[in-house]
C-alpha cells in the first residue's frame, strides 16, 4: 500500500530534506519491500512519477486509490446479478494500484514528502478501502459472509502489527514472502477472471466457491504471517530491554 511517508533516499539523483527537518520529532522507519516485483514497480512507478503533471499531487492520487477501491467493492455486489462486474472490479482494482503505489513515489520524487500526515492518511484510508472491499465481497454472493470477514479481520490484525512494529522497532514491513499489495491484487484479478468461467472448485470429490477456497487460504496465510511476526518481535524486544 501507499508509502509517501517514509523516505531514505532522492530519485534520479535528487537532494532530499532529511525527515528530521521537515517532521521534528518523526522518526523514520527503515522499509522493507521484498516481494516478487518490487524491483519492477519501483521503475515503472518512478517512470510515472516523472511524467505526471504538475497540478497532479500526492493527495489527489490517494484519493484516487481509494475511490478505486471502494468502487471495486461497489463492482462485487452489482456482480451478484451481473456476472460481467466482475472485470469492471479488475479494472477499478488496477485503478487503486495506480494511486495507491504512485502517490508515495511522487511525493519523494518532488521532494515534497509529509511524514506524520502520510503515514496516518494513507493507512487510515487504507482501513476504510478494505472495509468496501470486504463488504462488497460479502454481499457478492461469489464467498461466504464469515469468509470475508475474516479475512477483513485479518487483515486489520495484521496492519497492527505492522503500525506496532513500525513505532516500537522502526521497520515498516511493506511485504512477507514474495507477496505484497501489488501481488495480492493481481491474485485477486486473476480470480475475478477464473470466477467468469470457474465460480467452483473441486477438493476431494466435494464442491466448494472458488473465492471460498482462497479466502480460507489468505486467512491462514495472514494468522501465520500476524504470529510469527509477533513472535519474533515480541522477542527482539525483550532482548532490547531487559530489565
Amino acid at each position: 500500500m501507499a508509502t509517501r511517508e517514509i523516505s531514505s533516499a532522492a530519485f534520479e539523483g535528487r537532494s532530499v530534506l532529511p525527515i528530521s527537518e521537515r517532521s521534528p520529532g518523526f522518526k523514520p522507519a527503515h522499509r522493507i519491500q521484498e516481494s516478487l516485483l518490487s524491483g519492477i514497480e519501483k521503475k515503472l512507478l518512478l517512470w510515472l512519477a516523472q511524467r505526471t503533471p504538475v497540478w497532479i499531487n500526492s493527495d489527489h492520487l490517494t484519493s484516487l486509490g481509494f475511490v478505486g477501491q471502494v468502487m471495486a467493492g461497489a463492482s462485487y455486489v452489482l456482480a451478484r446479478s451481473h456476472p460481467w462486474a466482475l472485470v469492471l472490479s479488475t479494472v477499478f482494482l488496477a485503478l487503486n494500484w495506480f494511486g495507491d503505489s504512485l502517490d508515495g513515489t511522487l511525493a519523494r520524487f518532488r521532494n515534497k514528502q509529509r511524514p506524520r500526515y502520510g503515514f496516518y492518511v494513507d493507512h487510515i484510508v487504507d482501513t476504510f478501502a478494505a472495509f468496501a472491499l470486504m463488504g462488497g465481497l460479502a454481499l457478492s454472493g461469489y464467498i461466504h459472509p464469515y469468509v470475508a470477514i475474516g479475512m477483513l479481520v485479518a487483515f486489520l490484525m495484521l496492519s497492527i502489527e505492522v503500525y506496532l512494529s513500525t513505532y516500537t522497532i522502526g521497520k515498516f514491513q511493506l511485504s512477507y514472502w514474495i507477496f505484497g499489495p501489488t501481488e495480492l491484487r493481481i491474485v485477486l484479478a486473476i480470480g475475478n477472471i477464473t470466477l467468469l468461467y470457474h465460480p467452483m472448485s473441486h477438493i476431494a470429490g466435494r464442491q466448494y466457491r472458488l473465492f471460498d477456497v482462497g479466502g480460507v487460504i489468505a486467512i491462514i496465510a495472514m494468522a501465520t504471517m500476524l504470529i510469527g511476526s509477533a513472535v519474533l518481535h515480541t522477542v527482539q524486544l525483550y532482548r532490547e530491554e531487559r530489565v
